[in-house]
This record gives C-alpha cells, sequence and structure tokens, in this order.
C-alpha cells in the first residue's frame, strides 16, 4: 500500500455519512476495512484517497480505480513512480483548496 499522510478525525472536512467501506487484503492475506474518503481524477483516471475504518492508522494512502469488462470498478496499487508524483501533487493542490 502506498502512503499519504491524512489525518481522519473529526476536524477533516469530508461527509462521513456517504462514505465507501471497502475491504482490502494484504500480502499476508490479512483483510482490513477502508473508508473511501475522497476520489479524485488525474487526467484521465480516477483515484480515490482511503483511510482505516477502524481508525488505528492516521496515514491514509491513495490507490487507482479501474473498472473490468462488466463495469465493475476495483482498486488497485500504483506502481509507476511518475503516475504516484502527478497524483499526489494533485492531492496536495486538491487539499490546499479546500
Amino acid at each position: 500500500m502506498s502512503d499519504h499522510n491524512h489525518v481522519h478525525d473529526e476536524n477533516c472536512n469530508h461527509d462521513h455519512e456517504h462514505e465507501e467501506v471497502v475491504i482490502l487484503t494484504d500480502d499476508e492475506g490479512n483483510e482490513r476495512e477502508f473508508i473511501i474518503v475522497e476520489t479524485m481524477q488525474v487526467e484521465e483516471q480516477h483515484y480515490a484517497i482511503l483511510v482505516a475504518a477502524d481508525g488505528t492508522e492516521d496515514d491514509g494512502f491513495i490507490m487507482r480505480i479501474e473498472e473490468d469488462e462488466e463495469g465493475e470498478e476495483y482498486l488497485i496499487d500504483i506502481e509507476d513512480e511518475q503516475e504516484w508524483n502527478r497524483v499526489v501533487a494533485a492531492y496536495e493542490k486538491m487539499a490546499d483548496a479546500e
């Protein structure tokens, strides 16, 4: 998982009532719940900003949203460093505007 700083507490300015919960499996096969607190588009690609649903971690992270042949969305890690840098820059710009 790619880390990005985000404090998920009473001071963050998200609409918590309409957040989507997803279950992700780590490299060891452990399932954990995450909340998609924000989505954004960079160029033609969509990304999700996620935080741990149990609140055990202060840091959030960003994953790319892909779509399969049936139109179902799924999340994947951002492995390309140039793509990661573009997405982080766009997120920081969006966060500064809020």
